[in-house]
């Protein structure tokens, strides 16, 4: 929530009333262990046997809950809880120790208790990682019992399971499958690697590095001492057969190891995931295209054929069916009552565009949802909107690569063309998200968000042609109020930061059109809707690319660049936070000094020329309607039936049920 103009965390107890849609199976409960140390003994057939002697360990308890599918089919989604291996220490209650006796137990159950824990901390990061261990070692065991319990041979595991590492922050299980293979089921290392490159597929989502979970060796090894083991076992045959591919390029071997030894050693889980994987897509053409190049370059070149692209795509079910449900009913009249189900025949609606008619109403439905919106804002917030204005919406996780920062500029260019006597389009600027907890910056952007909303929407020489809105606490019920609400959706990151990106998707089925950079999923919704249909703008990933390597200088662009440079004198020099004029220096010494990392100083200007066009074009408004009509009619090939159906054919090796259609 907002506190004081700055973003606060609250403890949300989601599970303090009992949800009657989830189950507890107290039959389903694994033991999770943590720490200790390995040995090796010899058994009796002679054999060499890895103990892992933990001296830690928890319960995980399953919790299921059905979530439903096509027609009359459900699927059943595994939750867990983690619960001490021990409730009651009576040595240490019998000692005085009242708080001992019970420290294990809550210790024990933090794991399942905080969501997402802040990790710029050493006790955050253990906490992630054996939250994330916890979670992975918990699932593995339960579908080998699974497996084994229908009747099915170990040795069957890759023709039978199919499990998708969404992100590096499950790839742990790379090693625990290896160590229940291993060390449980008996299975000789080459046959359980056999089985582990089959049954793991890897989705990355992103191309900062910085976002790539990397462990220290260190932590790693005390808290998991026998997976360290095991993955330098893994490291050591794949760098033996990259030398011999590749003999006497030492410098491959240090770019593609797993573990990463410049400085304090680290275990590179994303390394770790796609030479434990058998196959590894992007989630956009773009996205794979340079993760291709750059990320995963030498992996490309080790295996032609493992990386692929599966762009992403979103439910229609839930963000057209549920979040604007007027708007179905409109396409509904037009296409018949049956047409959901087959979602290709959204482009039937295609020819309706130039139908005055139907343009009118899809104009009606855009209307009352910006007017249900204005009256949601006014409600809660306090603030009055006027639904006539542009509903402009930059709703998504706030992070200095989606550039909220560059937005916000813009608006107070735009608040002093607007104090300077210009006309310009009224404009409702929305704004939503959330910014990581030990983020910084991120949180610092929020506040001179709403410091430039308290200055602007209380100013009267704004006449009204300007509003700025921050909703907090964003979230799928929130992001369901709003996008059937807008009109303009922003997706502005820096060429090259943004995997695919769903919220684009979202927007755009509901009828805002787009301004977005050449990045993630915005080229093939460019591709989709028309160029015609959607403003671009901006440096492509090349022209960056280039500009690092030159040197880039920000202050250039300063130097010839009056409005700019007026802009960023308002943020430095406390114009919007005349309490603390400093608050905001850090932001502008970002872009002057750390320099511009994101690329918002060269982009500002394409950047207000895409506004300037959009401003004419919302003046036209029924030209805009039909522009919108057609991006909602060729949004079909972004649903996720489409990419659950090529997942099962080009990764899982399934057929997909189309009773569950």
């Amino acid at each position: 929530e907002i506190e004081n103009g700055e973003q606060v965390e609250r403890p949300e107890n989601w599970l303090k009333d009992i949800n009657p849609w989830e189950f507890p199976r107290p039959d389903f409960s694994y033991h999770v262990p943590f720490g200790g140390d390995v040995t090796q003994v010899t058994n009796w057939r002679g054999e060499l046997e890895v103990h892992w002697n933990s001296n830690d360990g928890v319960h995980a308890l399953a919790y299921d809950m059905p979530v439903t599918g096509g027609q009359n089919t459900a699927g059943m989604m595994r939750l867990w809880s983690a619960r001490a291996a021990t409730d009651f220490n009576f040595a240490s209650f019998n000692r005085g120790d009242y708080i001992e006796a019970v420290g294990e137990k809550v210790q024990s159950e933090t794991l399942s208790r905080v969501l997402y824990p802040n990790d710029s901390s050493l006790a955050g990061r253990e906490l992630r990682l054996k939250q994330e261990f916890f979670l992975v070692s918990a699932s593995l065991q339960d579908i080998l019992h699974r497996h084994l319990g229908h009747g099915m041979r170990i040795e069957e595991l890759s023709d039978r399971v199919a499990i998708q590492l969404n992100d590096t922050h499950p790839v742990l299980a790379v090693a625990e499958l290896m160590r229940l293979l291993v060390d449980v089921h008996r299975l000789g290392w080459e046959k359980a690697w056999a089985l582990t490159v089959g049954t793991f597929a890897f989705t990355n989502h992103t191309l900062l590095s910085e976002a790539l979970e990397t462990w220290p060796v260190p932590m790693f090894e005390r808290l998991l001492p026998r997976h360290l083991q095991i993955i330098y076992e893994i490291n050591a045959r794949f760098l033996r057969d990259v030398m011999h591919r590749n003999p006497g390029d030492v410098d491959l071997l240090r770019r593609v190891s797993i573990i990463g030894e410049e400085g304090t050693k680290t275990v590179r889980m994303a390394h770790l995931a796609v030479v434990g994987s058998h196959r590894v897509n992007g989630v956009s053409h773009t996205h794979t295209q340079i993760m291709r190049q750059t990320l995963f370059n030498d992996f490309d070149r080790l295996w032609p054929d493992r990386i692929l692209s599966l762009t992403n795509g979103i439910s229609q079910r839930r963000w057209l069916a549920d979040a604007n449900p007027a708007l179905l009913k409109l396409i509904g009249t037009r296409l018949g009552p049956n047409w959901f189900h087959r979602f290709d025949r959204l482009r039937e609606l295609e020819p309706f565009a130039e139908e005055a008619g139907f343009r009118q109403e899809f104009a009606g439905v855009k209307r009352a949802n910006k007017e249900a919106l204005s009256r949601l804002l006014r409600d809660q917030m306090g603030i009055a909107v006027d639904p006539g204005t542009l509903f402009d919406l930059h709703i998504k996780r706030i992070h200095e690569y989606k550039r909220q920062l560059l937005n916000i500029l813009q608006v107070i260019g735009r608040y002093n063309r607007i104090r300077g006597g210009a006309e310009v389009q009224a404009r409702t600027v929305i704004f939503a998200g959330k910014a990581a907890p030990g983020y910084a910056m991120a949180k610092r952007i929020i506040q001179l968000i709403l410091s430039v909303a308290d200055i602007v929407n209380n100013d009267p020489a704004v006449r009204g042609l300007l509003k700025v809105v921050f909703v907090p606490n964003y979230n799928v019920t929130v992001a369901e109020q709003l996008i059937g609400a807008g009109d303009l959706s922003e997706q502005i990151s820096t060429a090259g930061t943004e995997a695919s990106g769903t919220g684009n998707m979202k927007l755009a089925l509901n009828g805002a059109l787009t301004i977005g950079t050449e990045d993630g999923a915005n080229t093939e919704i460019r591709d989709a809707v028309g160029h015609d249909n959607i403003w671009m703008f901006g440096l492509r990933f090349a022209q960056i690319e280039a500009l690092r390597f030159q040197g880039y200088d920000p202050n250039t662009i300063l130097r010839d660049h009056a409005e700019l440079g007026e802009v960023l004198d308002m943020v430095r020099g406390g114009y919007f936070a005349p309490q603390d004029r400093d608050l905001f220096q850090p932001i502008v010494d970002s872009l002057t000094q750390g320099g511009d990392r994101y690329f918002v100083l060269a982009d500002y200007d394409a950047y207000v020329a895409g506004q300037a066009e959009i401003d004419s074009a919302y003046r036209a408004q029924d030209d805009w309607t039909r522009k919108a009509v057609l991006n909602v009619s060729r949004m079909s090939p972004f649903s996720m039936d489409r990419l659950v159906k090529q997942y099962a054919e080009r990764v899982w090796n399934s057929v997909p049920d189309s009773a569950g259609a």
